[in-house]
Parts: C-alpha cells; sequence; structure tokens
C-alpha cells in the first residue's frame, strides 16, 4: 500500500459520501471511487472516475489506517 504524500493524520476519519456511479462509458470499464485528498488542512474526497483496465492488473481501493497518531488515507491504486 502507498500512502498520501506527506502522511497527514487526523484525529477522527471522515464520514463516508455516498457517490452516484454513472453507467460505463464503454464494455470492460472499471469504476474507481473518488480518493481522499489532503488540501487546506483537512481531507476532502474527489470524485470517482472510469478507467480502462490494466491488463493483469486490478484496482485495490483506498483505505484508511487508525495509528497511535490519528487516521491516515492509504490512497487507491492498481496491483
Amino acid at each position: 500500500m502507498t500512502s498520501c504524500a506527506g502522511s497527514y493524520y487526523v484525529s477522527a476519519q471522515p464520514a463516508e459520501t455516498v457517490e452516484v456511479q454513472p453507467a460505463a462509458p464503454y464494455d470492460g470499464a472499471v469504476w474507481i471511487e473518488g480518493d481522499w485528498v489532503w488540501s487546506g488542512g483537512t481531507y476532502v474526497r474527489g470524485r470517482g472516475h472510469w478507467e480502462r483496465a490494466r491488463a493483469g492488473h486490478s484496482y485495490v481501493r483506498g483505505n484508511w489506517e487508525r495509528t497511535g497518531r490519528g487516521y491516515r488515507w492509504h490512497r487507491g491504486h492498481w496491483a
């Protein structure tokens, strides 16, 4: 897993958001959920988007990690 640049921590994990997934624009499209990004001293949710599948890879969703310093976001990535 990779962490966000700078490894920013927050005391509380942000509330999950509901994102409407539009119809796939073409066969085989993979939906990439919006990632949390550090902006203005807090995490904000980016928008999801469609991407072409990558041969031999699958998309790993981002996730929150609880540490002794607080919560840290690990961005989604292809593996």
